[in-house]
């Protein structure tokens, strides 16, 4: 079956109606989608450097990587303004309570990057006094390295990216309907 419009179109299957439509500028597409592509575009990072990674870090915001262009290079100096914890460096005992709770201070929807073999694993300091940082908050992405490049940490806000993308039901989450 075949259906004629005005432009001297003929379309023949389903699927030349939704091309045709995005000739003309139209796009389709989910609430959830919209939402998720909205989020995953300004992250608001809140910069929680320890140790030697946090250089790496800060020189990610630098002109020369530039995370601007993943809408990313806004640092906030409060948690009650960002959505991503980057853990950069080691984590002793006592510095695990400030760290959950800056984490709870953080409104939701919030992700956890955590930067550096010492963050990840407590690395070549491995003693009684630093902790994994997945024993005190909840890490979305692993960034490993001693310390990590900043093309890793890049990479890392990527993948964050592709997971927020990939989320679903987060317009019912947002209502407080799920």
């Amino acid at each position: 079956m075949s259906t004629s419009l005005g432009k001297h179109v003929t379309l023949t299957k389903p699927d030349d109606f939704g091309k045709l439509l995005e000739d003309e500028g139209i796009i389709f597409t989910t609430l959830d989608k919209a939402v998720n592509w909205a989020r995953k575009s300004s992250i608001w990072p809140l910069g929680f450097g320890l140790a030697c990674c946090a250089i790496e870090m800060m020189s990610m915001a630098a002109a020369r990587f530039d995370v601007a262009r993943f809408g990313a290079e806004v640092f906030r100096p409060s948690p009650r303004q960002a959505d991503l914890m980057i853990v950069a460096g080691r984590l002793s005992q006592k510095m695990a309570p400030v760290v959950r709770q800056l984490y709870d201070q953080m409104p939701e929807p919030k992700w956890v990057i955590s930067m550096g073999a010492c963050a990840t694993s407590t690395g070549v300091f491995s003693n009684y006094a630093l902790i994994p940082v997945n024993q005190v908050i909840p890490v979305d992405v692993y960034v490993p390295g001693c310390p990590p490049r900043p093309e890793q940490l890049i990479y890392a806000i990527m993948m964050l990216q592709e997971k927020i993308q990939a989320e679903r039901g987060t317009v019912l989450k947002t209502l407080n309907l799920a």
